[in-house]
Parts: structure tokens; sequence; C-alpha cells
């Protein structure tokens, strides 16, 4: 609320002997023009009518004003241009460039605006499993937002590639409150939630949130089940590898694996009868690195077994390293076959590229705020990072799309956002025409132009 402080007009340094003076009185002004790009790419992929469908909206309709679907839109393109609270929502309501999210130009009752305030969105997002409640009569099935990640993913691809990777991982999301599920990790020092994430490149294929006093593989299984399940049925001869850290190298996975023909390269921990099978190894990477005075390694391929925990044996890929004075020691469990991937190339090329799925858990959890789990219950929470990830599944098809061989074809989702999203523009609304009048002076005109182009054609 303004209060009598607050002056309407800010008056700055003169200039050339003119007064320099701003206020909020430009009128019909975005400073969110790219939501145009980020609406024409649903138009493409079809997610905001597929993930509106995944809801059940038990509202009367004959008070209904806003659908779900716009109120969905409306979510997911606000945390895709930086605005992650409900809070923002009682003053994007009524942004021009937003708007344009709705049903139609003017709302459907006079004394309310295009799109949704807090509240409403607020009661989207809490609505409790079972019976409907007096205000929150919105339910959502979560299988079938699982699934949709899937198929979004498979209908990016024209043609079915020869071998997919699934990347696998667990981080911490971090909780400033009491919500439930709330505990203590002590990797982690805080109290958090642990989600796991599985990508397949840049393609995320899912989000599933999880209480932290939980193994990091915890539900693995009947994670990669369903999405290995999933993609077999639009591509049956498809091969596929999960990669993952130490985290994930337990006996039920792997067993999986071998059994429904998915090959997997895991980390392994270290441990004082590992690091015996390869100490010949270590030591002349020592005299290696002392003769170089460098850092030096071997690598060493053998079968292996634990004591007790594994059920048969398998193959390891040692990394026996020495650097900075000391050993470096590290292991690989894996299902490929040496004849198809040697020890070294295996842990260099396959296995540490698996580093860069951090860069995108990075793009989701700050970029795009998947970390924004404040909500009471563990079902809100988890609605909003699938929310969190569904922009982010957007804004990777505006690169994926319209940004292919330009300077931001592997830019982050925070440099689109800032270079391609954030555009400052006026809002002309006549009788024939919404015309969006953008900053001239915008440096990524041309990007914008192209991504615009693209993502038409593959929209028509």
């Amino acid at each position: 609320m303004q209060t009598d402080c607050i002056s309407d007009q800010f008056e700055f340094e003169a200039l050339a002997g003119r007064r320099v003076i701003a206020a909020f009185d430009g009128g019909e002004m975005t400073s969110d023009a790219g939501a145009l790009l980020l609406r024409h790419t649903d138009r493409a992929i079809g997610l905001f009518s597929r993930l509106a469908a995944c809801f059940i909206d038990r509202r009367d309709t004959a008070k209904r004003v806003h659908s779900v679907q716009t109120m969905l839109a409306q979510r997911i393109c606000a945390i895709a241009l930086g605005c992650e609270d409900l809070n923002d929502h009682d003053t994007l309501r009524h942004d021009p460039a937003l708007g344009l999210l709705s049903e139609g130009l003017e709302p459907k009752r006079a004394d309310c605006a295009r799109l949704a305030g807090k509240s409403t969105l607020n009661r989207l997002e809490h609505a409790p499993e079972g019976r409907p409640g007096r205000y929150h009569r919105i339910a959502h099935d979560a299988a079938a937002i699982e699934g949709l990640f899937v198929d979004l993913f498979l209908e990016a691809h024209k043609a079915p590639p020869r071998e997919i990777v699934l990347d696998l991982d667990a981080t911490d999301d971090p909780l400033h409150g009491h919500q439930e599920g709330r505990f203590f990790h002590g990797y982690y020092d805080c109290y958090c939630y642990l989600p796991l994430y599985v990508f397949c490149g840049r393609h995320l294929l899912a989000a599933r949130l999880r209480r932290s006093n939980i193994d990091a593989s915890a539900g693995a299984v009947e994670e990669v089940e369903r999405i290995v399940g999933h993609i077999r049925q639009r591509w049956p001869r498809v091969k596929i590898v999960l990669r993952a850290d130490s985290g994930f190298a337990r006996e039920a996975l792997m067993s999986w694996c071998e059994a429904n023909r998915v090959d997997y390269v895991f980390g392994l921990a270290r441990n004082e009868r590992l690091q015996a099978r390869i100490a010949d190894a270590l030591c002349e990477a020592r005299r290696q690195a002392q003769v170089a005075g460098g850092p030096a390694r071997l690598f060493r391929d053998f079968v292996w077994t634990t004591r007790e925990s594994w059920s048969r044996r398998r193959r390891v890929i040692a990394k026996a390293e020495w650097t900075r004075g000391e050993a470096n020691p590290r292991f690989v469990v894996t299902s490929l076959k040496p004849d198809a991937w040697g020890a070294r190339a295996l842990y260099e090329d396959l296995y540490c590229a698996r580093g860069d799925m951090e860069n995108r858990i990075k793009e989701c959890q700050l970029d795009l705020y998947a970390d924004r789990t404040s909500a009471r219950t563990m079902r809100a929470n988890q609605l909003r990072l699938w929310f969190a990830s569904f922009a982010y599944v957007l804004v990777c098809a505006v690169r994926r799309i319209g940004l292919a061989h330009t300077r931001l074809a592997v830019a982050t989702c925070a440099s689109i956002r800032l270079k391609l999203l954030k555009i400052g523009a006026q809002v002309r609304v006549s009788v024939r025409r919404i015309k969006i009048a953008m900053a001239s002076a915008c440096p990524y005109q041309n990007e914008f132009a192209l991504a615009h182009a693209r993502i038409r054609a593959a929209a028509q």
C-alpha cells in the first residue's frame, strides 16, 4: 500500500540543463515482452493444455473466472520470467504481456483481472488429496504429470536415437520452516528435502520430492522402471545406459538393470579392499608423477564383488592417480563390456560426463527456483517443484527450437531470461490488433527474430 512518504515522481541529477524525472505512470507497459516467445513455444509443444488435462477442476463453472490452463500458464511463465513467489501475482495479474496467456482480452467479471491473484493460485497448489474442501476444489493426477515429462522428452526427437544416457542424482533442497517431511541431513548440514532428478542431456525426465532421512538411491528403481517402460513403449529398440555417482551403486538397482537390458555406469565408493587391489598401480602412478613433475594416472580393469551386498561379480574400472603429492584413487562399476568401452575411455569420456548434470540441476534449483518449497505439505511442495521443472522444460524448448546455432544456443535459463525474455515494451490495444512495441535498443533483436520464426514454423 502506498504511503504519504512515497513520491509520485522521482527526480534525478539534471542533464544538459534539463530536469530528469521518473514515475510509474507509463500505462500499459511491461518488462516481460519475451513472454510472447514462451506463449509461442507452448503452441509448439502443447505444454499448458496437456498439463491442464492432468488436473481435475471441481469448481462451479458458473462462478469460475480463471481456467486451470490459464492459471498453470501464468504460474509457469512467471517462474520462467523470474517471479517465483505467489505474492508477485497480485501485481503480475495486471501485466499486459502475461495477460496474453489468458482466454480473452477482457476478464469474465468486471471486478477481476485477466489473470488470477495469489489467493486463487494458492488454492490451486494446496488442494489436499482425496475429497475436495470448500476452498480447495482443484485436484491433480501425479502419475499423469510425471508421464508428461517423458512424453515431452520423446516428442523433442524427430527420430529415435540409437542410444540414450539417463543421469540420476539427488540434491539438497534446504528448508527454513517446519514443512511436512522436514529432517536434518548430516552431509548437507541443514534441514532439507532430498529431491531425485533424472535427466537425459538437457532434457528433464523426472523431479521427485523426497524426505531427506533416506538413502540417496531410495525410490530409484521404481522411478527408473517407470521411465524406461515409458520410453520403450515408443522406442522399443533404443539402448539405455544409466549413469550416477556412488550413491546409486546399490544391488537392487544394478540387479534391475541386468534383468531389464539396461546398462549402467555408477561410481563406486572406495574402501581398503579396493585400494589394496590397485596398490601396484598407485605405486607406478607415484613414480611416473615424480619423473614427470606433475600428476599421473593409470587405469585398471578387473572383476569384483563385495563380501555380502552384491549378488554377483561385476566389472570395475579403477583410476589410480597420483596428484598434488598424494593418491587419488577412484572406482566405477559398470555392466558395459570391455570390447565396447575400454577402461580409460569409459571413465574419462562416459562417466566423467555426468558432471554436466550438476549444471542442469543448478539451472532448475537456482535459475528457476525449484528449491522454493516453502508450503506446509509435501504434496503442495511437490507441485511447486513440478511447476519450476515445467518452467525449465519450457525455456529449454525455446533454446532447442529457436536458438540453435546462435550465441544463445548453450546459454543457461538465467541468461535466456535476462537477454531474451526481460524486454521492456509498450502495449497498445486497438480494435484490430494488440501491438507490443519493444525497446528499440534491445541488443538481442536478431536472436529474438530468429527464435520467433523457428518456433512459429514448429508450431504449424
